[in-house]
């Protein structure tokens, strides 16, 4: 075996533990994230919180992590997206242990504004990151780094269910969470790539002042409104079951729970799709696919058949928005580039997040949640429509 042949066999290695490691960090992230969520109703009722002011807090929360969003691409490109992954994924739970901890709305929202600019840094550098495996296994590795946060989400979300059940207190349910979340991002950043795979010289900070590309402001605009159907879903389809089809509300909640099982399955199983298929064939078919599930359920007069329509909404957009950050990661021109695409994309994209459940409600209040559901279905048609471009 010559040096050359030791030395490809390191860098497979090596990149093939990175691929592993921020498989963890996507699962580390949904699962605090979840756990946040989850535990809204606790967190109303220990602050003796308005409606309006927990709208706030959370809102505080998305708006932050937005605005973090603008410059997390320069500092990625600055300091590598290796660098930026290692001390979010320390910050991310040590703040979510400090929404356990406030002692009154200020201390909340302080801690709530560093949660949402640490979620906002992972967000992009995560995501940057996983395009640098990408490139360093020359293979697709983004749907099964979804999925993995899908996972946690999952995690996340039963884990914290059974705290509230038990009556656990907000700050000993996220201590719990700090003590394996903080030590295992300490472990999986050792095996992530060099800062140097995406790191840009410094004569080369400054990345190009058009970055919004007609390209990247169309493939921006497919991800948000893939991300608007998927938070429709999430927000609205027990609503769905229970208001309009009469569903109880236990059926009424297998709605998302089967939407979720199907989009994750398809998930650990994306990669080996995007290899064998290119992209514009995964979101087009994926998002039409999609907007049939839809159909099925604004058509249907009965919970199961709208439940099943729900699971199919969830196979239909397991692959789009992966393939969409592998897309665009792969726009800028070396790993560098990459950042920047993706923190752009990235902002673009998380408006869907942030105001599409405010939007869905605020039609469904005037036309009815049924025609609502209903208006998404062309909006999936234009982002298959689109999927040319990708």
């Amino acid at each position: 075996m010559t040096i050359t042949d030791i030395g490809d066999r390191s860098e497979a290695i090596r990149a093939l533990r990175a691929r592993w490691a921020i498989a963890a960090v996507f699962a580390g992230n949904g699962l605090a994230i979840a756990s946040l969520a989850v535990r809204n109703p606790s967190l109303k009722l220990d602050h003796d919180l308005s409606a309006v002011q927990l709208g706030a807090v959370s809102a505080l929360f998305g708006v932050v992590a937005v605005i973090v969003m603008q410059v997390a691409g320069r500092l990625t490109a600055r300091l590598g997206s290796a660098a930026l992954v290692r001390a979010a994924t320390v910050v991310l739970p040590l703040a979510l242990l400090g929404v356990g901890l406030a002692g009154g709305l200020p201390q909340l929202g302080a801690a709530m504004i560093v949660m949402g600019a640490a979620h906002g840094l992972l967000d992009v550098s995560m995501n940057a990151h996983g395009v640098a495996v990408e490139r360093a296994l020359h293979r697709p590795i983004m749907n099964g780094c979804h999925a993995a946060w899908s996972i946690g989400a999952v995690t996340g979300s039963l884990t914290g269910g059974a705290a509230a059940e038990a009556d656990l207190p907000l700050a000993h349910h996220y201590l719990y969470l700090a003590a394996v979340l903080v030590p295992g991002a300490l472990l999986v950043g050792r095996w992530l790539l060099p800062a140097t795979v995406d790191r840009r010289p410094r004569v080369e900070d400054r990345p190009p002042r058009a970055g919004f590309t007609r390209r990247l402001l169309i493939l921006g605009a497919m991800g948000a409104g893939v991300l608007t159907c998927e938070g429709a879903v999430i927000t609205w389809s027990g609503v769905y079951l229970h208001e309009n089809l009469g569903a109880s509300l236990g059926t009424a909640a297998l709605g998302y729970v089967a939407f979720n099982i199907c989009q994750t399955s398809l998930r650990l199983v994306g990669d080996r799709l995007s290899a064998r298929h290119p992209a514009r064939i995964l979101i087009g078919v994926g998002t039409l696919a999609a907007a049939g599930g839809l159909i099925a359920v604004v058509l249907s007069p009965w919970p199961a058949l709208a439940i099943a329509g729900f699971a199919v909404v969830g196979l239909g957009l397991a692959t789009p928005l992966p393939v969409l950050y592998s897309v665009v990661g792969h726009l800028g021109a070396g790993g560098a580039g990459a950042a920047g695409s993706v923190a752009r994309f990235t902002t673009m994209t998380y408006s869907g997040v942030l105001l599409g459940p405010a939007l869905i409600g605020g039609t469904a209040e005037l036309i009815g949640l049924s025609w609502t559901l209903a208006a998404l279905i062309p909006v999936l048609c234009l982002v298959a429509r689109g999927a040319r471009l990708s």
